[in-house]
This record gives C-alpha cells, sequence and structure tokens, in this order.
C-alpha cells in the first residue's frame, strides 16, 4: 500500500481536484491512504524549528516499523519517472510495511525524520508550495503504476 503523510491541508479546489483525480486513478493499481497532519502555526521564524520538532513527533506516530519511508527533501537523491517506477516496483515486492511518503509543511522536515527514512527524494531543486507537491507526487506515483503496468499513460 501508498500511505502519503502531509502535514498541512490543501486550501485550493483545483489542487483538492487533481489531487482526488490522481488518487482514483492509482487505485486501480493498488490501495492509497493518505494521512493529513496539522502544521505548526509560528509567531517568527525563530520558532519554525520548535514547529518542525512538533510536526516530526506527529509523523513519527502515523508511520509502523515495517514501513519504507520516502521523506521529500530537496537535497534528496533525483530520479527520472522511470528509475521511480522501478523502485516502486522493488519496493512492492520486498517492503512488508507500507510504502510511505512524507511531505513536510512549509517549514520542512526535521532532521529526525530525514535521519529515520530510507530514502531522500528530490523532485527537483526548485521550491514548490507544499500544497501543490501532494499533486506533483500523486501524479508520479501514478505515472510509476502506469510504466509497471504497461498503460500508455507514459510517453
Amino acid at each position: 500500500m501508498i500511505h502519503i503523510i502531509c502535514v498541512g491541508k490543501i486550501k485550493k479546489d483545483f489542487i483538492d481536484k487533481a489531487c482526488s483525480d490522481y488518487e482514483n486513478r492509482i487505485r486501480k493499481y493498488t490501495k492509497i491512504k493518505i494521512t493529513q497532519l496539522q502544521d505548526v502555526n509560528i509567531a517568527t521564524e525563530a520558532d519554525a524549528q520548535k514547529a518542525m520538532e512538533k510536526e516530526a513527533d506527529a509523523i513519527l506516530k502515523a508511520i509502523s516499523n515495517d514501513d519504507y519511508i520516502i521523506a521529500l527533501a530537496i537535497e534528496g537523491k533525483q530520479m527520472d519517472s522511470v528509475e521511480f517506477s522501478k523502485h516502486i516496483e522493488k519496493l512492492q515486492m520486498e517492503v512488508k510495511g507500507d510504502i510511505t511518503f512524507i511531505i513536510g509543511s512549509s517549514h520542512g522536515l526535521h532532521e529526525k525524520i530525514l535521519k529515520k527514512a530510507n530514502l531522500l527524494l528530490s523532485f527537483s531543486k526548485m521550491t514548490f508550495a507544499h500544497q501543490l507537491f501532494r499533486a506533483l507526487l500523486l501524479e508520479q506515483i501514478y505515472r510509476a503504476y502506469s510504466i509497471i503496468n504497461n498503460s500508455p499513460y507514459h510517453k
């Protein structure tokens, strides 16, 4: 099963619709669960580290010990879509728990999460809005399953 843990909720209808569409498409291939956690509001940038630590504690509670954890981080490994699909296919056969993706809040991910992750994955050196990134991740997961199943979606 694919499990996506994300901090913060989607506030734009068009992003929510895109996410729902890709979730439904993914369900043709595998189970998917999205756990949406509350982001921590901060008064100043100095509070960001404390906020990330509180968010990390909530993330850790949502993870099982058998999960393969992929943290989305700008400093992570970059893959093209075919490499990503091969990695997902391999994990499906080897992992006892879920393949769990973690999207942090706009503050990022605390070091606790980065250290716990089996893989740090980066889509780009660019910064994306974390709400929009959920749709990007879902699209890439759907594309990966399309490649694995020889669907014409990936051209």
